[in-house]
């Protein structure tokens, strides 16, 4: 059975790729901060496949090395999909509050090379790391200068990672606009029943997970209509 790891699985995107996992067979570690939550996705999971569900903060050193204790040896793929917005509504950089920065690129960059540096040693040759990203990583907008740049920071890591590890693959995926509690947050009293459900992106994802393409940075939504991005 392989086994991946897939952080802030509890709700959104996350837990829709857990489910696609968990009905394909694969056994999971998964983890969030909310315990309610997280206790029914391990529920729903557990109906489908082997879990392990973990409270905590992937920002946390101790839950990062418990995460992949439990997930043993080998790991065959690390989904870092925990994020933080930062403060909503997003201030502009010259007022970003700089104690809310560090949190965010503690979570948004930090805690997904942490993550990946624990697994190296674990995960065969062909493993997969996916972080997931967003349009905000190459796109300027204004208030999203904390989120943005650390998803821009991401990518830049997933790169450089998948240069020095040939043997995996390391993408970076924009996952697209989806209806979820971090977008919400991110639009506050606007409407955002347009966008689609997170279930939208999963078969892009699932796409790189079974068919192993070269490393690089993809849109979710053209693997899922069966073209990719060329990877950069």
């Amino acid at each position: 059975m392989p086994i991946a790891i897939v952080t802030g699985a509890s709700r959104g995107l996350g837990r829709a790729l857990a489910r696609a996992l968990a009905e394909r067979s694969w056994g999971l570690v998964i983890d969030a901060r909310g315990l309610r939550e997280l206790e029914q996705a391990e529920r729903e999971l557990g109906a489908l496949t082997e879990v392990v569900a973990l409270r905590g903060d992937v920002a946390d050193d101790g839950h990062r090395r418990a995460l992949v204790d439990a997930a043993g040896e080998p790991v065959d793929l690390l989904v870092n999909n925990a994020s933080v917005l930062g403060p909503s509504p997003q201030p502009a950089l010259a007022a970003y509050p700089l104690g809310e920065l560090e949190r965010v690129y503690a979570v948004n960059v930090l805690a997904p090379l942490a993550l990946a540096q624990l697994v190296l040693p674990r995960m065969p040759d062909g493993g997969a790391i996916i972080n997931l990203t967003s349009d905000a990583a190459a796109e300027p907008y204004p208030g999203w200068g904390g989120y943005g740049s650390s998803k821009a920071a991401l990518e830049q890591l997933s790169r450089i990672l998948a240069a020095e590890h040939e043997e995996l693959r390391i993408y970076a995926v924009d996952p697209g606009d989806m209806r979820t509690r971090m977008h919400q947050e991110a639009f506050p009293g606007e409407d955002i029943s347009d966008r689609p459900p997170p279930e939208a992106s999963v078969p892009g994802l699932l796409a790189l997970i079974e068919r192993r393409p070269p490393s690089g940075r993809y849109l979710a939504r053209e693997l899922a209509r069966g073209a990719s991005e060329v990877p950069s």
